[in-house]
């Protein structure tokens, strides 16, 4: 007999001390299952607040284990352990490597202070606790970078160059990217891991003028993990919860085309909404869970028999808490 699997996820979420998390750029059906919606640190802070012992996540890895972090005591189950490009690119021993090729070029070690994006695992937050670094997400990356600049430090910015250098630009500042032309650590302000997010490198200038020409007055709103050619060409950069506000604040006559996950913009609103793109930016990862997963990772939890835990160890979650706080203190 074929599963209903929306009424078994709804039958099993009544039954079970468990809540249903979802990033915004899950695929719609399991985006609509969930309990609690939003972006990564949003989701792991509301997970921290529930009542419900069991959580099950439906994102990429790293999310999972910041709910970890920030809440150990929590179960966490993931429909698919599904790993961010981005976060893919860089682990413990690529950070030393980079720390080493700026010591390398003379900075010392005591005058670089880390700055992770969340966008990271959970060993590489805990390698830039250890250094007295902190944690950044996309919205509070120019707030986080400010007060990193007081203790007279260079910054070094893991792993999203885009990110970086976006911030840099905007704040006036200096940035090199590792590995990516003459990098001289000296001559920067913020120094930048060559890291990306493949999603938002598909957005490029010639897909803006494409919009510019075919929709006069048209807005471009951009995440800052675009290309720097691409954010500079934007009326508008922001975050994914920054992004949704933007959208829905413009009158339903505006145009407007949007550079980031193409889950989240075609839920935005009805019309008048473009992808700012000719391909569709489908996150793959994020797009790996379907309902069925999710059913049977509820499923497990009804039988005892868990399945696709995430687990950090407490030395990690130590570190990695340390420079989640530096963040969460800094208003």
């Amino acid at each position: 007999m074929e599963i209903d699997y929306r009424a078994e996820i709804e039958r099993l979420k009544r039954e079970l001390p468990v809540t249903v998390v979802a990033h915004y750029y899950q695929r719609d059906e399991v985006f609509e299952a969930a309990d609690i919606t939003g972006d990564s640190l949003e989701l792991a802070r509301k997970c921290k607040a529930d009542e419900n012992p069991w959580v099950v996540f439906c994102g990429v890895g790293f999310m999972g284990q910041s709910v970890k972090v920030i809440a150990p005591e929590k179960r966490v189950l993931m429909p698919k352990i599904a790993c961010c490009a981005m976060a893919r690119m860089i682990d413990g021993s690529y950070f030393d490597d980079t720390v080493e090729y700026i010591e390398r070029h003379g900075v010392s070690r005591e005058e670089i202070l880390p700055i992770t994006y969340i966008n990271s695992d959970a060993t590489v937050k805990a390698k830039v606790g250890k250094m007295g670094g902190l944690v950044c997400t996309s919205s509070n990356a120019v707030k986080i970078i400010e007060k990193g600049l007081e203790s007279g430090k260079k910054i070094l910015f893991v792993p999203d160059r885009c990110l970086g250098q976006n911030v840099a630009n905007a704040m006036g500042l200096r940035s090199c990217v590792v590995g990516e032309g003459e990098c001289d650590p000296k001559e920067a302000d913020v120094i930048c891991f060559n890291g990306f997010c493949s999603v938002h490198q598909l957005f490029t200038p010639d897909d803006v003028e494409f919009y510019r020409k075919r929709y006069p007055g048209i807005k471009i709103a951009v995440h800052p993990e675009c290309d720097p050619s691409v954010v500079a060409l934007a009326d508008f950069v922001g975050s994914t919860s920054q992004l949704i506000r933007y959208v829905n604040s413009l009158d339903p006559e505006q145009k407007v085309a949007v550079g980031t996950e193409y889950n989240l913009v075609h839920r935005m609103r009805p019309k008048n909404t473009y992808v700012l793109s000719s391909t569709k930016p489908e996150c793959p990862t994020m797009n790996e869970t379907t309902l069925e997963d999710l059913y049977l990772t509820l499923k497990s939890i009804e039988e005892g028999k868990p399945i696709n835990e995430i687990f950090v160890d407490e030395e990690t979650v130590h570190y990695a808490r340390l420079a989640l706080d530096r963040m969460l203190e800094i208003r």
